[in-house]
């Protein structure tokens, strides 16, 4: 291949050295004698070595649950069997005559060679003698031995038996009958109606093929696959043999050049049609650390909405610890995925009646097992979905009216003293005890410190950040407790069926690190829950079915996102688990709050905007954050009497008021230029909030 080396609109440059050269000199780009590639060293320790062992074969998980399997598959056979054993016997019984039936026929055609007729009639019809004289001459040798053979059994055998009934004790003879009357009735059953029916109903899955991949990637209308076979090739290169995965066959290989897995996902419809299997069966994915056309293709044998899921390990409802990760779904091939709730903060976003709220619940549960953690569960569609919760929350509520309202905002703003408290008592901690600045589940036993886990979860929380008078202090709160939070103990988890900016402020869901994403509607929806390009990625929760329900997509910390299917705890179930946590908290003295019947302080309630707007030095257009500070503490000291000109921009920006630089005059008489508030945005921001109160 060769590259002109030309100027754009001036004709070929002259060499570097000044000489002179042909106007259509050309430069040699891919030289023959070059170095073709990294050399073998190179590619040996760059190759990636396929395991020794296959992982299933490594999982105690995978190899107890097929042992299981196993042996409840034995024993339901046998226990099926053996309840229908007489019913079996008396169908013999009565087919035995048939069986004699068939038994005699069968033996005097064999005597007389009967098989052979139809080949002796036919060299008849063709008059070939030869062959005529030749069958016979095999038939006349056939029926002397076979008679001889016969007459022999028929003299010994009536012998035998008299001697056998003679001799023998009656429990042989009564078997030997009980035997020959079953294999009689055995002979005589008909073809289409045997005597013993299957006691399990094996659902039959093709097995996957080269040929069957190939033909589905074709019918997904990609031009370059399509383009790809057309010239006769397969238009998909496997890079690994189809392997028996779990309950599903996997296939992993690459895609034409240019030809993404997003592209295949997008089209999963599709692919699940080609394969003729159903649409939960078939789930296209990327391969981590590869190329973005490397597929990795599973088809189960089931649906995976339809597949009976292993009983949960947490069903017991045993203490456990926070700080490891706890299973609360399965993937695709039925294996456990877990996850920790602390150091994070997580999102669960999905349309309406695909599970969401099931999930909150379920997570929220996990977090009750941990005995120290301090539960604050709203439920803000007010249906009574997270009702359980009640026996065991420090606190709850269940709607959105005003008074749920102010009891969730006087929570929060404890929420926040508590992570302000927290952050001192980490910084004033030994190094040897808290190296990493964070909270431990050492130090969380620890009582007297007060560093025990708590767990925050909201359904509906679209509530909260749309509210036209708190809404922006709700958004400040959390925002706050999902940046800080997490090193210090507190873990925020919000759910919503409307993933958008509104509902997901982007201050909370950039931060967000865990992420549950049930089927939504479109891309945006999609990237607002699952992370900004996720969906150029191929992680796309709009492609699940609507019998998906509990199905998602799940970003964990530091993994890569899959597919899972999170365990269904109905609400008797769950108030049952509940109980059994409570009762076990009232033996270790660990209910609190709500659920031993306390009630939060009444507090006293405030408008930031007003306090500010009041703060503000009259006859001035703008002031100094410091000295509104200042004036604030003097207005509220239990409110403002810590707080500094940093918290108090962090606290109107939310309402869309940003500090700007204010020229004014020190106590010395310089003048000086610091950032301040104008008190024109103040009260714009209070008129726009007034309007939709009123609106509201």
């Amino acid at each position: 291949m060769t590259h002109d080396k030309q100027d754009p609109g001036r004709g070929p440059l002259p060499p570097p050295d000044g000489s002179s050269a042909e106007p259509d000199a050309r430069i040699i780009v891919d030289q023959p004698g070059g170095p073709t590639g990294p050399r073998l060293l190179d590619r040996v320790r760059g190759a990636k070595r396929r395991p020794v062992v296959p992982a299933w074969a490594r999982s105690r998980q995978e190899f107890e649950a097929a042992a299981k399997g196993v042996t409840a598959y034995a024993g339901h056979v046998s226990a099926y069997h053996l309840a229908r054993a007489p019913w079996y016997a008396l169908r013999l019984a009565l087919r035995a005559p048939r069986g004699a039936a068939r038994f005699v026929g069968g033996v005097l055609r064999w005597l007389v060679d009967a098989e052979g007729e139809p080949l002796r009639q036919a060299a008849a019809t063709r008059e070939d003698i030869e062959e005529y004289l030749k069958l016979s001459r095999q038939r006349d040798r056939r029926v002397r031995w076979r008679t001889v053979v016969g007459v022999a059994a028929s003299v010994l055998g009536p012998i035998a038996a008299l001697v056998a009934y003679v001799l023998a004790p009656a429990w042989t003879l009564a078997v030997v009958a009980a035997v020959a009357v079953m294999a009689l009735g055995r002979l005589g059953q008909p073809a289409d109606d045997p005597v013993i029916h299957r006691a399990v109903e094996i659902p039959r899955a093709a097995k996957l093929t080269s040929d069957i991949v190939l033909r589905a990637l074709g019918a997904l209308g990609i031009p370059a696959i399509n383009q790809a076979q057309s010239k006769g090739g397969p238009g998909f290169a496997f890079t690994a043999p189809i392997t028996r995965d779990g309950p599903g066959w996997l296939a992993e290989g690459d895609l034409p050049y240019g030809v993404t897995v997003a592209d295949v996902v997008d089209r999963r419809e599709r692919l699940a049609s080609g394969l003729r299997r159903p649409l939960g069966c078939v789930w296209p994915e990327a391969v981590p650390n590869e190329h973005t056309g490397r597929l990795r293709l599973w088809v189960g044998d089931q649906d995976m909405s339809q597949t009976k899921q292993p009983k949960w390990p947490l069903l017991a409802a045993k203490p456990l610890d926070l700080f490891r990760a706890q299973p609360f779904a399965t993937d695709q091939r039925g294996r456990w995925v877990a996850q920790s709730l602390m150091y994070v903060s997580g999102i669960v976003g999905a349309v309406p009646r695909m599970g969401k709220t099931f999930l909150l619940r379920l997570v929220l549960l996990i977090a009750c097992m941990d005995l120290r953690a301090e539960i604050h569960a709203y439920d803000l569609k007010g249906t009574g979905d997270l009702s359980a919760l009640a026996h065991i929350a420090h606190r709850y509520r269940a709607g959105e009216e005003n008074e749920d309202i102010a009891y969730a905002l006087a929570d929060l703003r404890e929420l926040r003293a508590e992570l302000r408290r927290r952050a001192k008592v980490i910084r004033e901690l030994p190094k040897d005890l808290c190296p990493e600045s964070k909270v431990t589940s050492a130090l969380a036993d620890m009582r007297k410190l007060g560093l025990h886990p708590i767990v925050v979860g909201v359904d509906e929380c679209q509530k909260w950040f749309e509210h036209p008078k708190y809404g922006a202090e709700f958004e400040e709160h959390c925002t706050d407790l999902v940046k800080r939070g997490p090193a210090l103990g507190i873990t925020l988890l919000l759910a919503t069926q409307r993933p958008d900016s509104k509902s997901l402020p982007t201050g909370i869901s950039a931060n967000a690190t865990v992420r549950w994403c049930l089927k939504v509607m479109g891309q945006i929806e999609n990237d607002m829950v699952l992370g900004t390009g996720s969906y150029k990625r191929g992680i796309r929760a709009n492609t699940l079915a609507w019998g998906d329900k509990g199905i998602a997509w799940f970003v964990g910390e530091g993994a890569d996102a899959r597919i899972v299917r999170c365990v269904e705890i109905n609400a008797p179930t769950a108030e049952a688990l509940a109980l059994r946590v409570r009762a076990l908290r009232q033996q270790a003295g660990r209910l609190t709050g709500h659920a031993v019947g306390e009630q939060p302080e009444p507090e006293a309630s405030y408008d930031l905007l007003a306090d500010v707007a009041a703060a503000l030095p009259s006859g001035k257009a703008k002031a100094w954050s410091e000295d509104i500070v200042a004036r604030l503490a003097e207005l509220r000291p239990d409110v403002y009497g810590q707080w500094s000109p940093e918290q108090l921009a962090n606290a109107l920006k939310p309402y869309g008021i940003r500090t700007v630089q204010v020229w004014g005059t020190t106590e010395d008489g310089k003048g000086a230029n610091r950032r301040g508030v104008r008190r024109a945005d103040v009260l714009a921001a209070i008129a726009r909030r007034d309007d939709g109160t009123a609106a509201a």
